[in-house]
């Protein structure tokens, strides 16, 4: 049986409803070498974020995918303080990000070290925390894969093969894209187990749908920070090109930012379920594809 996992344990299709794929409850962008990286107090983690959270648990969301991962603050112990906190499933990485936030240590692991790694977390659990992970998070460069990418990239196809976890990439351009689900395939996964994060980036929409054409998930997660007409409008465009069934929707939001005073003020979750879903039913949308593209697309890209 499928199964998410989370920061309270594995969680089945029936236990759950709205999932949101891309958003960040604690996330430290400066490089891993600067003075206070990813350090904050829990307690101050959850009194900011637990909040936000409260507001989407209202709204009817179950589940929230973090998509912080190494080299930019991921902190399993912080995001389950904050799922404990308000009684919520996080749904955390393993994995490391693009040059220059990777740290010394990935930079000089081999590939069956990194491989081990993710395995590790990914079937036992992140650090001291007992949280497994419940994916793969990596990043391409702008401008192409660079060789230590390809490396963890090639571990994470491994790892992800053997455990069918799903890989999810920040990556800006489709032909980067094709690239990565080259190397995926070659270590002998699946593109289908791939999202392309930030799809949106990538201006060209056919390079869009020929991710979709290979088979991997397309994820518009800029919901709420670019103009709502235009973002309906990429969906819509994905929906009459018949691959509902392959689009992650969601923000891109949040976070607690240990380099700003406080953490910094968040940017809330709602805005899918409060303006975006509602422009969507008026445009036609019907109720079956909402849930297609809100419950279960996410389900099944994270779950394993």
């Amino acid at each position: 049986m499928k199964q998410l996992f989370t920061t309270l344990g594995p969680r089945g299709k029936a236990e759950l409803g709205m999932i949101l794929p891309h958003e960040h409850v604690f996330v430290d962008l400066r490089t891993p070498d600067q003075p206070g990286y990813a350090r904050a107090e829990s307690a101050d983690v959850v009194r900011l974020m637990a909040p936000e959270i409260e507001r989407i648990k209202a709204l009817g969301v179950t589940a929230l995918v973090e998509c912080s991962t190494g080299g930019v603050g991921r902190r399993a112990d912080l995001d389950l303080a904050v799922s404990l906190a308000t009684n919520f499933p996080i749904v955390v990485p393993t994995g490391n990000y693009r040059e220059p936030w990777i740290p010394d240590w990935v930079r000089s692991a081999t590939e069956a070290e990194l491989e081990a790694w993710m395995l590790g977390e990914l079937n036992d659990g992140i650090e001291d925390t007992g949280v497994r992970a419940g994916w793969i998070k990596l990043s391409a460069g702008d401008d192409g894969i660079t060789p230590l990418e390809a490396k963890i990239l090639r571990a994470a196809a491994r790892a992800g093969a053997q455990t069918g976890a799903v890989i999810g990439s920040h990556t800006i351009k489709g032909s980067v894209v094709m690239d990565q689900l080259d190397i995926i395939e070659a270590e002998g996964y699946r593109a289908d187990r791939f999202i392309s994060i930030h799809t949106q980036e990538e201006k060209d929409f056919a390079l869009n749908i020929a991710v979709a054409e290979r088979g991997a998930w397309i994820e518009y997660d800029h919901v709420g920070r670019s103009e709502d007409g235009a973002v309906a409008d990429l969906i819509m465009s994905v929906l009459d090109a018949g691959y509902a069934d392959q689009l992650l929707l969601s923000h891109d939001r949040g976070w607690f930012d240990p380099a700003l005073p406080d953490g910094g003020t968040p940017l809330p979750y709602t805005h899918l379920s409060t303006v975006l879903l509602p422009e969507l039913r008026r445009r036609g949308v019907e109720e079956p594809v909402i849930t297609l593209l809100t419950h279960t697309n996410p389900f099944e890209a994270f779950a394993r």
